[in-house]
Parts: structure tokens; sequence; C-alpha cells
């Protein structure tokens, strides 16, 4: 069993670490936990001392098998939670990021298999990320940011790279979300930015909202 702030630390790692495939330096797990950089040495400790990382000096941390397993239940129930409280209590997808990272925490492997089998096994949650399944494994989606497509491209909104409130909120505003189909009209080469067609209308949107909006080409 592992604490509340253990499995925080177990997924912060986790989520690190999908994008370097060299240890995790220590600061940056502060730094992404907003907390000292000597209360991560001691969570570290703990967590090595349970198998969960290996800590090598100047090589950073890196999560064992075992750890990556604790990482991917967290998450499973995490994204499980969301689709559930958007499914089925009608909560729209910028409210129940803190509210699954609450519930994420409960230890009851029955509730969870019940719930996803309540759910109809989803493959995905309300922002377009993979559910890891009970064994951990994640079916990841052919995507790319719409900030790489071309003129003429066309694709399905499929996920977001920014889940943060404000940003869910504003695409709410512009009739922007998952399964929404998008076609670049034109790109303005001083800045990047955006004319896309979406829902029959035109729309100019920033480069930094294009680079946080995944697409599946059509």
């Amino acid at each position: 069993m592992f604490s509340q702030s253990e499995e925080n630390y177990i997924k912060t790692i986790y989520y690190l670490a999908i994008d370097s495939d060299k240890g995790i330096s220590t600061n940056a797990i502060a730094k992404q936990l907003e907390t000292k950089a000597s209360s991560v040495t001691d969570m570290i400790k703990k967590l090595s001392e349970k198998e969960v990382v290996v800590y090598k000096k100047y090589q950073g941390v890196k999560l064992t098998d075992f750890g990556s397993k604790i990482a991917t239940s967290i998450i499973r129930k995490h994204r499980l939670w969301e689709v559930f409280l958007v499914d089925k209590l009608n909560f729209s997808w910028d409210e129940v990021h803190e509210v699954a990272e609450q519930l994420e925490h409960i230890k009851s492997p029955k509730l969870i298999d019940e719930l996803d089998a309540f759910l109809g096994y989803p493959k995905y949650d309300p922002h377009g990320d993979p559910i890891p399944d009970k064994d951990g494994n994640i079916q990841h989606m052919e995507k790319n940011l719409l900030s790489v497509l071309q003129v003429g491209d066309a694709g399905v909104c499929v996920g977001v790279n920014d889940s943060s409130s404000e940003f869910l909120k504003f695409l709410d505003k512009q009739g922007i979300g998952l399964g929404a189909e998008i076609k670049v009209l034109d790109i303005e080469p001083f800045d990047g930015s955006l004319t896309i067609e979406i829902k029959n209308k035109s729309l100019s949107i920033s480069n930094k909202i294009a680079s946080n909006l995944y697409i599946k080409k059509i």
C-alpha cells in the first residue's frame, strides 16, 4: 500500500519519463510538485526501499517495472473516473481533473474493474488520453499536433496537450471538442497562426492553440 503522497510522486516520475530516456532529476520532480528538493530526496529514499524506483547519483531517478505498474494503475483509475464524471454525472471536461485527482487514490481493485465494465471498457478519457487496461497496457492512437498540419489537411480532434481548465473552457467557447472535424485553410508564415474550418465556419487560432490540439488525419 502506498500513501497519497507516494502515489503522486510515482505518477509524476512516470509522466516526466515519457519524454526522456534518462533518469529524472530531483529538481525536475521538485519543480513539477512545487516542493523542496530535500523533500524529494527523502521521498525517493522511501520509494527506493519499496523497490518502486532506482536512484543513481548524477543519473537521476527511474521507475522499476513494479513502479511503472503502480503508475499506470493510478493513471487508469484517474482516467476512468474522468469518464464516469463526464458521461454519468454531467461534469464538463474542464471540471473533472481535480475531482479525479482525489478519486484516483481509492485502493479497491474490484471497484475499478466494475467501474471499467460499467462504463463499457472505454479506451480514452474525456481529453483523448488513452486509458491503461488492468495489466497496464496502453493503446496509443496515431495523431499529430494541429500545428504541424499543412494547408488542405483535415482531421478529427482526438485530444489536447494542455488539459488546464482555462484552455478547455476556451475550446468550449470556440466550439472545439473531441470528434470535431477540422480543416486547415491557411497558415500565416509570420507567426504560424492558422485559419481553420470547423462546423462549416472559418476560425483563426494562434500557433499556441494549434500546438495543444491533437488531430487524427482523415
